[in-house]
């Protein structure tokens, strides 16, 4: 079975039922779904800032365990670095997240499936998977 790193919007596309969602169903279906620690940060984050209930939050936890969560590790922060300054080396200025989840993806060499294509560019090396232009 083939693996996929899935970046914060498509986990949310999909958790949300939101119309975007279905649109991944295939590039999803039959991998190993991998999270990085970000995305899981990312969450949390969006939890507590839309004031969810704990059912809510106990559903998306419940979500999330069918992911394989990626720790941070030094090969990561120092693959987060190169990410980082390549992006800048070619002219794009990339968010210190959207670092941390493509410095997943080239780490394992596993492509990324995003619908936000434009955060990842200037990345070299990176294979992503997105259904938006």
């Amino acid at each position: 079975m083939s693996s996929v790193v899935v970046d914060t919007d498509v986990v949310s596309f999909v958790f949300k039922h939101h119309p975007i969602g279905p649109q991944y169903d295939a590039d999803l279906a039959d991998r190993t779904l991998i999270v990085s620690f970000m995305t899981l940060a990312e969450l949390d984050r969006w939890t507590i800032q839309s004031k969810w209930s704990e059912a809510r939050r106990t559903w998306l936890r419940l979500y999330l365990e069918s992911f394989v969560l990626m720790p941070y590790d030094r090969a990561l922060c120092t693959k987060w670095a190169e990410v980082t300054v390549a992006a800048q080396a070619s002219g794009y200025r990339i968010e210190c997240a959207d670092a941390r989840i493509a410095a997943t993806a080239l780490l394992y060499d596993l492509p990324l499936v995003t619908h936000n294509r434009a955060d990842y560019r200037g990345v070299p090396g990176l294979a992503l998977i997105s259904h938006h232009v």
